[in-house]
């Protein structure tokens, strides 16, 4: 028996193909085609969601902490420049697009609009003091100089934010009367930070001499949080000291601390000892002027300050004169005593006859004097105070368990002596040295606890910024795997193929027809002959097709492919 094969051209199988596929697409239910159509739709408006949010997550803070004033004149300067802006949660901050940020940020502070809009002397530029009153200027005056020390005083590391209020009052004809400016300073400080004392007093003096004839006591200083900085009353400090005064004094303290700490490492180890030193230091200034006089002594002649000598004559009073008569012939007046100090006359060989001469000599000595000016010195140590703690002796038995042992008396005594050594101790003055001995107490660190892995900052931030994308990529695996891919799978399932294992499958049917073949022209034995063979071969081959189903599939289908072997 001859077998017919019939050659199928590529065309055709493309066109049995594209038949079944219509065919099958015809045959799906229409609840599955719907389906499919809204998952591709979803789909894709999932993917235009993404890709809109990718690019939007390209933004970054311009500025952050504006009130809406600032934000107001910002966002106008950004809408005249046609930038893309967006809000931050909360209304604070204003977003642009990252590759812009510190171009904006200049381009908006060489125009005016800086965070915080703190002007200072440029508000004076533009003005034009025609059409201006004195009040006018004043307050556009006060205004500039306010913006000047805001800006100065938040370029501070500590300082996030400051107000300065001037009071500047109206100057008038009358010294007396005049007012002087106060200033009101208000900072805020970044979370964490605080303000040393002298960064406080450098502050206030930074104010004080921006303002003529305003005094550091005359400004206040109010932190966030309405505490008062500046002026320090004496509650922050018994002795009232002034920030020199205090750092001079822990530079004292430290000193000497330094030099027991050196002194007693070596000895008991850094980690055995514990020590610290107070000082009660005089900042007062004395000043004292002493004048002491005292007389010339010994045989030394005295020293002479002054010598003064006068000498004068004059005519004899008692000789007639004048005019005669009886007014002139009077008798002579009676002598007096000579004046203090002054020589007898001198009466010479006509001494009634020629008159009179008069000498005074005066000398003056000098007084000895002695003028002495005390002045105590500044910051000078009243008293010191030292107290240090010494641990125990740590060793190990002879099992090598760690001991600890007390020191003796005569250790102690020792070390004390280093102390007084150490810091200059001077009984007289009241100065105090205490060393204990006592055991330390060692507290172990808590075991460090390790993280898991889900619960690293790094892990959260990550898992913080692929939230949503990871949300919108596991809706759209959701929308292929439910709606989309049973369509897809029901289009393009191939036609299912022949179940070989089964008995009877296909070969069956070829094999399984009329075992009557046509009779063969010629005589009856050779028809007989030939049947019988047909039929043994046929048997042969339904035997075959049973125990072996696999080859004689692969048989048929070199056949039907026109493969020859």
């Amino acid at each position: 028996m001859e077998t017919a094969v019939i050659p199928v051209s590529e065309n055709a199988i493309a066109l049995a193909a594209a038949t079944g596929l219509g065919a099958r697409l015809a045959k799906m239910p229409t609840r599955t085609l719907v389906a499919a159509g809204l998952g591709a739709i979803m789909l894709v408006a999932l993917l235009v969601s993404m890709a809109f949010a990718l690019r939007g997550s390209d933004h970054k803070v311009l500025f952050s902490n504006l009130s809406e004033k600032d934000g107001a004149v910002v966002i106008a300067k950004l809408d005249q420049m046609g930038i893309d802006y967006k809000f931050a949660e909360g209304g604070g901050s204003i977003l642009v697009p990252a590759a812009r940020v510190y171009e904006l940020r200049m381009k908006l502070s060489a125009a005016g609009v800086n965070k915080g809009n703190i002007n200072g002397y440029e508000l004076l530029d533009g003005s034009s003091s025609f059409g201006q009153s004195d009040g006018q200027q004043r307050v556009q005056l006060k205004r500039a100089l306010e913006g000047e020390l805001t800006r100065t005083i938040q370029s501070l590391a500590s300082v996030q934010a400051a107000r300065v209020m001037l009071a500047m009052p109206q100057a008038n004809g009358f010294f007396r009367e005049q007012q002087k400016p106060t200033a009101s300073v208000t900072v805020q400080l970044h979370p964490g930070r605080t303000l040393e004392s002298d960064q406080i007093a450098g502050i206030v003096h930074l104010v004080a001499s921006s303002v003529p004839e305003l005094n550091t006591k005359a400004v206040s200083v109010v932190d966030g949080n309405g505490a008062l900085l500046w002026p320090q009353d004496d509650r922050n400090g018994a002795q009232g000291f002034d920030s020199a005064q205090l750092r001079y004094l822990k530079e004292v303290e430290g000193s000497h601390l330094k030099r027991v700490m050196e002194l007693l490492e070596p000895v008991v180890g850094r980690e055995n000892l514990r020590a610290t030193v107070t000082a009660e230091v005089d900042f007062s200034q004395t000043e004292s002027t002493a004048e002491e006089f005292k007389p010339n002594q010994g045989d030394q002649p005295a020293a002479v300050r002054a010598l003064r000598s006068e000498e004068s004559s004059q005519a004899d009073p008692n000789r007639p004169s004048g005019v005669p008569g009886a007014a002139s012939n009077q008798p002579p007046v009676p002598a007096t005593a000579p004046l203090a100090g002054a020589s007898a006359p001198l009466q010479g060989a006509q001494g009634g006859a020629t008159g009179s001469s008069r000498r005074e000599a005066e000398t003056s000595y000098a007084v000895d004097k002695t003028v002495r000016v005390t002045r105590n010195a500044t910051g000078s140590v009243r008293r010191l105070h030292a107290a240090v703690v010494v641990n125990h002796k740590i060793g190990s038995d002879a099992k090598g368990k760690p001991t600890s042992t007390p020191l003796t008396d005569a250790e102690l005594e020792k070390l004390t002596a280093l102390v007084q050594q150490g810091i200059g101790f001077n009984k007289e003055r009241g100065d105090s040295v205490r060393v204990v001995n006592a055991p330390f107490r060692i507290e172990l660190p808590p075991p460090s606890e390790v993280l898991p892995v889900y619960m690293q900052p790094w892990v959260l931030d990550l898992l913080r910024a692929g939230l949503a994308p990871g949300a919108l990529a596991l809706v759209a695996l959701v929308i292929v795997f439910t709606l989309i891919r049973p369509a897809v799978r029901a289009a393009t399932a191939a036609a299912p193929k022949p179940e070989t294992s089964a008995v009877g499958g296909q070969l069956d049917a070829v094999v399984a027809g009329d075992e009557k073949l046509p009779e063969l022209p010629g005589g009856a034995e050779l028809q007989a002959l030939e049947m019988s063979k047909t039929n043994n071969r046929l048997e042969a081959a339904r035997t075959l097709a049973k125990q072996n189903p696999a080859a004689v599939a692969n048989i048929v289908r070199g056949w039907v492919s026109g493969e020859t072997s």
